[in-house]
C-alpha cells in the first residue's frame, strides 16, 4: 500500500442512490448517535393486516406480535421470547416450525418449505423520539446488518426497498431528515426477508444445524446519528514501521466525506492525534462522496517518533491512540468521529517451503488460533463474548478467525485491546463459491459488501489479513474487482485469495492450505504426515476431529435415555454435518482399541478428555516445534454455536476440558515437549520479553505405569529467543510391554520453574495409513494404552484457600501426593450451588498428574455470583484418583 502514500489526497467514490449509502466504521464514534436496541415487535407479514405504509403509522397498534430487541433474527427472537423452548435439547431443535432439510444437509443451498413460517417475510417495528439535541440537524438512519432484503418505512413513508437494501454483509445509511417528525413519536417499519439459495448470505456448512429462518433479521446494530451537511465515516489510520528500528513510523490518516446537500460545500477537515495536529480544505460537489487522505509527506507531523507500538499478545503490549476527526464549514462542525487505533505494520512472506509467513512490525509471528462461532442465532451476548475471548488469551493463542459469520464491532475492539490478531474474509459452500452462477445483483452485491467490510475492519489493528475466497480461490475477474477495491480503500495488510493452497488465476500461490483432518488421528499424525495437515506450511482449518465434552455437560444436552453407550442418533445430531455426521465411530473406535472399552458412559467422558487433551497438544506442539517451516496453525474450531461434541477448545457451556488444557499446555511461551517423529525432547521460546535463557535445566523422567522409575535425566542448556530446538533424544523403552510414563520439566537457574509436561506413551504406537483424503488419514494399528486401566489407586490431600474481591473469586488448591503411585490426570473445579461449577472459570492448569511425594499448588479465577449464593468448593477427581473435596 505503500504506493497509496500521496499527498492529502481526495478521490472521488461512486454513489448508492441518493438516501442509501455505506455505513459507517465500527470503532468510529459519531458526534450524536442514538441506539435503536430495545421496544421492538416483530411478526410475521401473513398474521399483519395492512402494508407497511399502515403498520409505519402512529394510529396502528401492533396487537399479537412479540417483543424484540435488535441486533436479533426473528427465530433467536422467538426463542428469547420463550415460543420455542430449549432448541438446543435433544432433538429439540427438529421440532422447530420450518426445520424440513435432511439432518446434517446445508440449509444454505435449499430453497424453504413453501409452508415454512419464515417463506414469507416478517415485520420488525419499533417507535422512537428523536433527542432535543438532534432537532434542527441532518438525521441519518444506519442499518449496520440485514438478513437478507428489506423494505424500509418510516412514519407511512417508504424510504427504501428490497431491490436496493439487500446484502448479508451491506451496511445501508438512510438520510431522514425529511421524513422523521421532530417533535412526537416516529415509527419504523421493515419488513425482512430471508435469504435463497442464489443470495450471497449467512452459512452454517456443516458446524451445526441451521436455524429455520437462515438467520432473518436486523442482525446487526440500528441506530440514528445526527450531524451537518457534510459527515464524516469510516476513519482508518495506516502506519508503515521503521522495522529496522522500531524508532518511527509514518502515518497516513483515511476517511471518507459525504455530503448529503444538494448544493456544493467547502470546508476543513482537521484531526487530531494526541498532540499531532492536521488539517486541509476540502470542496464536495452535491451529494458527492470523497475518500480523503492526509500522508506524511504532505504532513510531516504524522511523522512519529518512537512511537508506542502495537503488538499482539506475546510480542508485546497492545498499545492504542487515539483520533478525532471532524469537518467544519461556516464555523461549525458538521460531523465528527473519533478512533481508537493502534501503530504498527502486517506484512507476509513466502518461506521456501512454500508457507505464508506474517510479521508484525517486521518480527516474525507463528498464528496459532481457532475458528470462533458466534451465537447461532446471533443473539447479543457480551459476557459471554468477553469470556470467550478471555479463553483464548489463557490458552495463549493470538489468533481467531471469522469465516464469514462475523461478529458485532464490539468483538474487533475487543481484539484490538487484547491484542488478539483477526484472520478474517468470505464464507465457503454457499453462493459466495458459486461464481459460475452470479448474475449481476451478486457481482453487484459482492463488490459493495466487501466495500462495506473492508471499511469496517481497516481501522482495527486486530484485523491482519482478508481472505478473498474460502475453501477455493475465485475466478480472475471476481478477484480482481476485490483486489481493486481492496487497493482503492486503503486495505493497509495482505490480502489471500483463499483459505486453501489451490492457486488463483490471477494472483497464483496462496502460500497457506487447509488440507485437513478434520477426524481424529492419532497425536503422532502432526510430526509425520508431510502431504496433508502435518506441521508445515499455513494450515488454515485443521483439527483432531471429536471433543466429547465432560459428563456434566452432555447432562445438559443429551436426555438421560439417550445417554448411554453406543452412543445414538442424538449424539449424531450434537456431532458435525455433512460427511462428518458418523466420523464419532472411526473417534469411539480408537478410544476403546487404544484405552480399552469404557465401563460407563461416565467412564467414556473420562477417557475422552485424556484423548482430545494429547491431540490437541500434540498438534499444537508440532506446528511449535516446526516453527517457521510451520507458519500457521487454526483450530477448527475455537467455540460451538450450540451444544455439541465436536469441533471446539471448550464447550457451549463455557466448561474447559481435556482439550482446552491440552492446548493451555502446548502453547505456553516457553515450552518443553516430546516429539512422535524422532522422539527428540525439545524446547520452545517465544517469550515476550524477546531474551535467551541460560542456564536451564531440562529434566526427563520415565514411570512404569505402577509409578516406579526407569530414567532420570539432567541436561543443562541455553535457548535463544524466538527459537525451537532438539536438545536430547528419549530412547526406547525396553522391557515395557505397552504404556509408560514421561516427566519433563525445564527449571531455569535459580530453581523456578519454566515449563511441566507430562505424557503417556506406548511401546506400541499409532500406525497411519498409507493414504489420506482431505479430511481424514486412517489408521493401521493402535497404540496400546491398556495398562492405564490398571494404574495403582493413588491418594491426593488436597486443601483449598478462597478469596473474594470485586466479585471475582480465587481458589488457591494444595495438591499432595503422599504416595508410591502417580496421581494421574487429575480435574479440579470450582463448584457451588447444588455442585454446580462455576463457570466460565480460568485455572492457572488442571488435568495435572502428581508424582509420588510431590506437591503442586494451582489457582483459579471465577466469578463470585456463578456459586448461586453457596461458598465455594474444590472437587478433585482422577483418572486413579477417588473423589475428593478439598478441606
Amino acid at each position: 500500500m505503500r504506493s497509496q502514500r500521496r499527498a492529502g489526497r481526495i478521490s472521488r467514490l461512486a454513489l448508492w442512490p441518493l438516501v442509501v449509502f455505506c455505513a459507517i466504521a465500527s470503532t468510529a464514534t459519531a458526534q450524536e448517535q442514538l441506539a435503536l436496541h430495545t421496544g421492538w415487535l416483530i411478526q410475521s407479514s401473513g398474521k399483519v393486516g395492512g402494508d407497511g405504509g399502515t403498520i409505519s403509522s402512529i394510529a396502528y397498534r401492533p396487537t399479537g406480535w412479540y417483543r424484540a430487541t435488535v441486533p436479533s433474527t426473528v427465530v433467536g427472537t422467538l426463542v428469547e421470547d420463550s415460543v420455542y423452548r430449549d432448541p438446543f435439547f435433544g432433538m429439540n431443535f427438529r421440532a422447530l416450525p420450518g426445520v424440513t432439510y435432511p439432518i446434517g444437509q446445508n440449509f444454505t443451498r435449499m430453497p424453504m418449505a413453501p409452508e415454512s413460517p419464515y417463506a414469507t417475510p416478517w415485520w420488525y417495528r419499533t417507535t422512537f423520539r428523536v433527542p432535543a439535541t438532534m432537532r434542527g440537524k441532518r438525521v441519518t438512519l444506519h442499518f449496520d446488518g440485514i438478513n437478507y432484503r428489506a423494505n424500509i418505512w418510516l412514519n407511512g413513508r417508504r424510504l427504501a426497498d428490497s431491490s436496493v437494501v439487500a446484502g448479508t454483509y451491506r451496511r445501508f445509511e438512510l438520510d431522514i431528515t425529511d421524513a422523521v417528525k421532530r417533535d412526537g413519536a416516529n415509527v419504523l417499519a421493515v419488513e425482512v426477508f430471508a435469504p435463497t439459495p442464489p443470495d450471497l448470505q449467512i452459512t452454517w456448512v456443516d458446524w451445526n444445524p441451521s436455524p429455520p429462518d437462515k438467520n432473518m433479521g436486523l442482525w446487526q446494530p440500528v441506530y440514528l446519528s445526527a450531524s451537518g451537511d457534510v459527515v464524516v465515516r469510516s476513519p482508518a489510520v495506516v502506519s508503515h514501521v521503521d522495522t529496522a528500528t522500531l524508532r518511527s513510523a509514518d502515518l497516513t490518516v483515511v476517511s471518507v466525506l459525504r455530503n448529503l446537500a444538494s448544493h456544493p460545500i467547502t470546508g476543513t477537515l482537521r484531526g487530531r492525534i494526541g498532540n499531532v495536529a492536521f488539517s486541509r480544505q476540502v470542496t464536495l460537489a452535491p451529494h458527492d462522496s470523497a475518500l480523503a487522505r492526509f500522508t506524511s509527506d504532505s504532513f510531516p507531523q504524522l511523522h512519529f517518533a518512537n512511537p508506542r507500538l502495537w503488538w499482539p499478545v506475546q510480542l508485546g503490549k497492545p498499545e492504542l491512540y487515539d483520533l478525532s476527526l471532524e469537518f467544519v464549514t461556516a464555523g461549525r462542525v458538521s460531523d465528527r468521529q473519533q478512533l481508537r487505533f493502534g501503530i504498527r505494520e502486517i506484512t507476509s512472506e513466502t518461506t521456501p517451503k512454500g508457507g505464508r509467513l506474517f510479521r508484525v512490525n517486521g518480527r516474525r509471528i507463528l498464528i496459532r488460533g481457532g475458528g470462533w462461532s458466534p451465537d447461532l442465532f446471533y443473539r447479543q451476548q457480551p459476557e459471554r463474548q468477553d469470556a470467550q475471548l478471555r479463553y483464548a488469551l489463557d490458552m495463549h493463542l493470538n489468533t481467531i478467525r471469522l469465516e464469514g459469520n462475523y461478529e458485532n464491532d464490539r468483538f474487533f475492539q475487543q481484539t484490538d485491546s487484547l491484542g488478539l490478531l483477526v484472520m478474517t474474509g468470505w464464507v465457503c459452500c454457499s453462493s459466495w463459491e458459486q461464481w459460475a452462477k452470479w448474475g449481476p445483483e451478486q457481482y453487484a452485491t459482492a463488490a459493495s459488501s466487501l466495500r462495506d467490510q473492508i471499511r469496517r475492519m481497516r481501522g482495527h489493528p486486530s484485523v491482519f489479513v482478508w481472505l478473498n475466497g474460502s475453501d477455493g480461490p475465485p475466478p480472475a475477474n471476481v478477484e480482481q474487482m476485490y483486489l481493486n477495491i481492496e487497493q482503492q480503500e486503503s486495505w493497509p495488510n495482505p490480502t489471500i485469495s483463499s483459505a486453501s493452497a489451490k492457486p488463483a488465476e490471477f494472483s497464483g500461490a496462496s502460500g497457506v492450505k487447509m488440507t485437513g483432518p478434520y477426524d481424529w488421528v492419532p497425536p503422532s499424525y502432526w510430526l509425520q504426515d508431510s502431504t496433508h495437515g502435518g506441521a508445515w506450511a499455513y494450515n488454515t482449518e485443521t483439527s483432531p476431529g471429536p471433543a466429547v465434552p465432560p459428563i456434566e455437560s452432555m447432562r445438559r444436552m443429551i436426555p438421560a435415555s439417550s445417554l448411554k453407550l453406543p452412543t445414538d442418533s442424538v449424539w449424531l445430531f450434537h456431532a458435525a454435518g455433512g460427511q462428518f455426521g458418523h466420523m464419532l465411530d472411526s473417534y469411539n473406535a480408537a478410544l476403546s482399541t487404544r484405552f480399552g472399552a469404557p465401563t460407563s458412559v461416565e467412564n467414556y467422558t473420562v477417557t475422552a478428555q485424556l484423548m482430545t487433551y494429547d491431540d490437541e497438544r500434540a498438534m499444537f506442539e508440532a506446528y511449535r516445534r516446526n516453527q517457521f517451516v510451520s507458519t500457521g496453525v487454526i483450530q477448527w474450531m475455537f467455540n460451538n454455536s450450540w451444544p455439541s461434541i465436536y469441533w471446539h477448545l471448550f464447550d457451549w457451556y463455557l466448561l474447559p476440558a481435556g482439550g482446552y488444557f491440552g492446548a493451555k499446555k502446548a502453547n505456553e511461551p516457553v515450552h518443553v515437549l516430546f516429539s512422535y517423529d524422532d522422539r527428540s525432547i525439545a524446547v520452545v521460546n517465544s517469550s515476550a520479553s524477546h531474551a535467551p535463557l541460560r542456564g536451564v535445566h531440562l529434566r526427563t523422567t520415565v514411570f512404569n505405569v505402577d509409578g516406579t522409575q526407569r530414567l532420570s535425566r539432567d541436561t543443562v542448556i541455553d535457548i535463544p529467543p524466538d527459537t525451537s530446538m532438539r536438545v536430547s533424544t528419549l530412547q526406547e523403552q525396553a522391557g515395557v510391554n505397552g504404556a509408560y510414563l514421561v516427566d519433563l520439566r525445564l527449571v531455569d537457574a535459580a530453581g523456578h520453574p519454566l515449563s511441566t509436561n507430562f505424557y503417556w506413551l506406548s511401546t506400541r504406537m499409532d500406525v497411519l495409513s498409507d493414504s489420506s483424503t482431505w479430511y481424514m488419514t486412517a489408521v493401521k494399528s493402535y497404540a496400546d494404552f491398556t495398562a492405564l486401566r490398571s494404574m495403582p489407586q493413588a491418594s491426593v490431600n488436597a486443601t483449598a484457600r478462597f478469596t473474594n474481591s470485586a466479585g471475582t473469586g480465587r481458589a488457591r488448591v494444595t495438591l499432595k501426593n503422599p504416595g508410591r503411585s502417580i496421581a494421574f490426570f487429575m480435574r479440579l473445579q470450582v463448584t457451588g450451588r447444588g455442585g454446580e461449577e462455576a463457570l466460565p472459570v480460568l485455572w492457572e492448569d488442571n488435568y495435572v498428574s502428581l508424582l509420588p511425594g510431590e506437591t503442586r499448588v494451582v489457582t483459579a479465577s471465577y466469578r463470585v455470583r456463578d456459586l448461586g449464593g453457596a461458598l465455594p468448593r474444590v472437587v478433585v477427581t482422577g483418572w486413579n484418583v477417588q473423589r475428593t473435596l478439598a478441606r
